[in-house]
């Protein structure tokens, strides 16, 4: 019952969120499959989600906010590894040194796939 609710709600974990309605079918595409992967097993979903702001903004505000280029996909990449603040309000963004620069960047280009 308690996990009906939790569907109901739109209460979904790990790679279930990741994989969140897209906006097209991006199932056969590399940089969408690999970038579902590196969230899911990152602490990625505990502070963003596809659709919604939660701690931080939604994927969805993130791909709408910049565009899709190297340079833009290079700068997000850093933010995600040495973390930031003030972009999106006071709450920082936890670096995640342990992450590669190609694996950040991987993760930029999934959620730039989630553009509106």
């Amino acid at each position: 019952m308690i996990a009906v609710a939790m569907v109901a709600c739109g209460q979904q974990s790990g790679q279930n969120q990741a994989q969140a309605k897209p906006l097209k079918d991006n199932s056969s595409n590399p940089d969408y499959q690999k970038g579902i992967e590196l969230v899911a097993k990152n602490d990625c979903l505990s502070c963003h989600k596809i659709e919604d702001k939660m701690l931080g903004p939604s994927y969805r505000q993130v791909a709408n906010k910049y565009e899709n280029n190297e340079a833009n996909i290079k700068m997000l990449a850093n933010k995600v590894i040495q973390g930031g603040q003030g972009v999106w309000g006071p709450v920082p963004m936890t670096a995640h040194p342990q992450l590669s620069e190609a694996d950040a960047q991987q993760m930029i280009k999934y959620i730039f796939l989630l553009k509106n």
